[in-house]
């Protein structure tokens, strides 16, 4: 892994599992880490826990709740004024929902969240990242998103809506995502991937249905801990053996072939399109 000194790494959904792994492997690089989430109480706890773990002084936290796109956008001008460029983005905060809930900007919750959170944080970053670069853009998804349909005709799930059909539709937002921004990113010294970080026994089910959690208790048995699953994040964001790929997708630290879906170029062009105009002002990358 390379060193991260004087690397300046924003991290979200940093306050527990593979995001609070990661950064404490990444702040314990030397980066000057960036640890973003929604709970003040659970992120300060988080910052501290990662600068005792990783004995660094340089870990700061910015908080925002990736279901409102406006506290996304005071998220990247907070960082923007103490920031000037950016070495690293970890796409990383997720959200699941028993039940379809919708967000202040009126869209199902999960896809706002787990996609569109990422889509629109990367596009207000793009200019302190080509300031950076070459930087790196690392996009958790899922192996979940195997599963997913995309129905532009029903985005927002009003119909038929369950709690795995909109965690696989967000991922698979994910890996399309990924696929084009890759391509729109060509030549500027900045590269993306995704990942499934493996099965891993964190929290993210704890809004699954009543029925499930039985069956998800005895299948985090046999889940791999966040500490292993944050080590695909750590591997993207900082290994020389991924200097200059682009718009992969990984898992176990290998390049895998996602879902056909998510190799559909005309799909992922056609999902950027439809995301520009569900953020709006999230503009064109140039």
């Amino acid at each position: 892994m390379a060193e991260l000194a004087d690397k300046v790494v924003l991290v979200t959904g940093a306050n527990s599992g593979i995001g609070l792994e990661a950064s404490v492997k990444l702040a314990r690089m030397g980066a000057r880490l960036v640890m973003v989430g929604r709970s003040r109480p659970k992120l300060d706890a988080a910052v501290a826990e990662v600068t005792q773990r990783a004995g660094s002084r340089q870990v700061t936290s910015m908080r925002c709740d990736f279901s409102s796109q406006a506290a996304i956008r005071e998220l990247a001008e907070e960082f923007r004024r103490s920031h000037t460029r950016l070495d690293v983005l970890v796409n990383n905060a997720g959200s699941v929902s028993d039940r379809r809930q919708v967000t202040v900007d009126g869209l199902e919750q999960t896809f706002a969240v787990n996609h569109l959170g990422y889509f629109l944080l990367t596009n207000l970053l793009l200019d302190l990242l080509k300031a950076a670069a070459p930087a790196r853009i690392v996009n958790v998804s899922s192996d979940g998103h195997r599963g997913a349909d995309l129905d532009f005709d029903d985005l927002q799930l009003e119909k038929g809506y369950q709690i795995m059909r909109a965690y696989r539709r967000s991922k698979l937002g994910n890996v399309l995502f990924t696929r084009e921004l890759a391509k729109k990113l060509a030549g500027t010294g900045i590269t993306v991937n995704s990942l499934h970080p493996g099965e891993v026994a964190t929290n993210i089910w704890s809004h699954a249905p009543w029925f499930a959690k039985p069956v998800l208790a005895v299948a985090k048995r046999f889940m791999i801990t966040p500490e292993q699953g944050g080590d695909t994040i750590v591997y993207l964001a900082t290994s020389p053996e991924v200097e200059g790929k682009n718009g992969g997708y990984y898992e176990k630290n290998r390049l895998v072939e996602p879902a056909p879906l998510g190799r559909d170029d005309a799909l992922a062009e056609k999902l950027w399109r439809v995301s520009t105009s569900l953020c709006a002002g999230a503009g064109e990358i140039v």
